[in-house]
């Protein structure tokens, strides 16, 4: 029998939906919704099994075409198929070793907390019948939770993983106890409704302490953090995004490149007469919206963005309304990979407007007042909140790969429970980000401290991914990466230790931001000279957000043999 390539990716979909429903939840395939996934040693078994046969019929639909033959026809039934293979080799890359959910016990208690957030935050349907899958998935809460510990007991469990876990685990609890019935009180269920999903929260919440319970007991490893070694990290980066150079060529060249910002960020600070840049920080930490004007702060800000990149790419009418964390999930947000933006589902209808959420401030007491609004200053609001997030950054880049031709590219990079459904979305989704920030910046909307901020971010960016060669292929240590992040970009001691823990827990990750970046400041430059004065910087920007989230390296050689198209308006 033949097997089609578009055939097989309907199938490796289906595999991708079955094991990791709760994906499915935040990517907007909804007959997951009632799910948890099997982490117990059984169901890793049965993971690695499916990933491997999807792979082997997706390879064999291709038949024996070289990856550039596949790239070259344009298709993208076949295209398709190339970055499932990817996304197969990266998952049982991760399946097959011990780091990740056969080793992380934070992945297990994101999980279970984000299963129920999904549901009580996205109104794809209304809430009484949300409620129905709600109570299912909170019912199934202890048993994932067992599941994934009878996976966690076989090997010694690293200790800030541990920590960052039963961190998360109180957040649970608390959205259990609390945040789950202010949320059945705020949709108005009907009295026998709410009756059964808070009973179902009960039995969650047993499940919860047993899992918190068991972790405190559970066998460390002595260690603060683990690390996948060379051989995994490699994989990683070959076919998450699709990198082609070996990991000392890319340790040679990001070393280059951190010392050459790092200079240009020292050139910054004196330009603007500051002795460093926590002098810069601090004048921007005193420009900060009134408590009257802080949400307004926000939609001014979008606003301005939008018409100073309005000749930059064709922007699509995809509004964002900045909004207080809602109730129900605010007492446990803080313990939890609970982002401001959260990128809309791709498979769900785009949502008009879409609510952007922020920290509330009412309520607080002055001081506490004044220390989030420098903390949230002018800065802050428009370089993270707006250009990098909820306007030109990855608001714009997911409405276009939401219409992309590739149905891997309009997925990938959905923001899920501790990471994006698909690592090999990230060059793109990130990549887009922070080049959106470079390009505000030529543009002239940054002030000259804002500059100096931009430049801070994007020496942190490239020592972000020196940590990330390093701690992988045991070039450094854990408290060596710290000390990094403390003395050469200026972090507090906790912030350094919370980001090399991230750095560890997700190899391959923090590469992803300066990759991409790179990737499309390079692609930029070869296809402004291909075209010499025929070059439309517009024209290349919504042809490379056209592509959807894939591997920037891939949209590349899609663009320079003429493929792919624009998403439609």
């Amino acid at each position: 029998m033949t097997l089609r390539p578009g055939d097989e990716v309907d199938r490796f979909l289906q595999t991708l939906f079955t094991l990791r429903p709760v994906d499915a939840t935040f990517i907007g395939h909804h007959t997951q919704d009632h799910r948890y996934p099997d982490w117990s040693p059984a169901g890793h078994e049965a993971a690695t099994a499916a990933w491997a046969s999807s792979r082997e019929a997706l390879r064999q639909a291709l038949g024996a075409r070289t990856d550039d033959e596949v790239l070259a026809t344009g298709n993208a039934e076949d295209i398709d198929a190339l970055l499932a293979i990817s996304h197969c080799d990266v998952a049982l890359a991760e399946l097959r070793g011990p780091h990740v959910t056969r080793g992380n016990p934070s992945l297990a208690s994101g999980e279970a907390a984000f299963a129920i957030i999904g549901l009580l935050t996205r109104d794809f349907l209304p809430a009484s019948q949300r409620a129905s899958w709600l109570m299912q998935r909170l019912r199934g809460l202890p048993g994932f939770l067992a599941g994934a510990m009878s996976t966690l007991r076989e090997a010694p469990v690293p200790e800030a993983w541990r920590r960052r876990a039963l961190r998360e685990a109180a957040g649970l609890s608390r959205l259990l106890e609390t945040g789950v019935p202010l949320w059945c009180q705020a949709m108005a269920l009907e009295e026998r409704t709410t009756r059964a999903v808070l009973e179902a929260a009960q039995v969650a919440g047993g499940g919860t302490h047993a899992f918190a319970h068991t972790l405190e007991q559970l066998r460390g490893s002595g260690q603060e953090v683990a690390t996948c070694g060379e051989e995994t990290l490699g994989v990683l980066l070959a076919r998450g995004h699709w990198e082609s150079r070996s990991l000392d060529d890319l340790w040679s060249d990001v070393t280059a490149r951190f010392e050459v910002e790092q200079d240009r960020l020292g050139a910054l600070v004196r330009s603007v007469c500051a002795s460093d840049v926590s002098e810069v920080q601090a004048r921007l930490a005193a420009r900060h919206p009134s408590p009257e004007g802080y949400y307004e702060a926000f939609a001014r800000s979008w606003d301005a963005c939008r018409a100073a990149s309005a000749h930059l790419v064709t922007w699509p009418n995809i509004p964002v309304s900045y909004v207080p964390i809602p109730a129900w999930t605010r007492m446990a947000a803080p313990d939890l990979y609970y982002l401001f933006y959260r990128s809309p589902a791709p498979l769900d209808a785009f949502p008009q407007p879409f609510e952007y959420v922020v920290t509330p401030i009412d309520g607080l007491d002055p001081a506490a007042v004044d220390r989030h609004l420098r903390a949230c200053n002018d800065s802050v609001i428009k370089l993270n909140h707006v250009v990098h997030h909820g306007a030109l950054g990855h608001h714009v880049q997911n409405w276009y790969a939401a219409r992309a031709p590739y149905r891997i590219g309009r997925i990938a990079a959905a923001d899920c429970a501790s990471r994006i459904a698909m690592l090999q979305g990230g060059t793109k989704a990130e990549g887009w980000a922070c080049y959106a920030t470079d390009l505000m910046d030529e543009a002239g909307f940054l002030t000259a401290d804002e500059r100096v901020a931009e430049q801070h971010t994007r020496v942190r960016m490239l020592a972000r991914a020196l940590v990330d060669i390093e701690l992988h292929t045991s070039r450094t240590t854990f408290e060596n990466a710290v000390r990094c992040y403390a003395e050469t970009v200026g972090m507090s001691g906790e912030a350094a230790r919370a980001e090399v823990v991230k750095n560890s827990m997700f190899p391959g990750t923090a590469m992803m931001y300066w990759l991409g970046t790179q990737g499309i400041h390079d692609l930029r430059a070869v296809e402004a000279a291909r075209a010499g004065a025929a070059f439309s910087l517009a024209g290349f920007h919504d042809r490379l957000l056209g592509h959807g989230s894939i591997p920037v390296a891939v949209s590349g050689r899609l663009m320079q043999r003429g493929s792919g198209r624009n998403a439609g308006f």
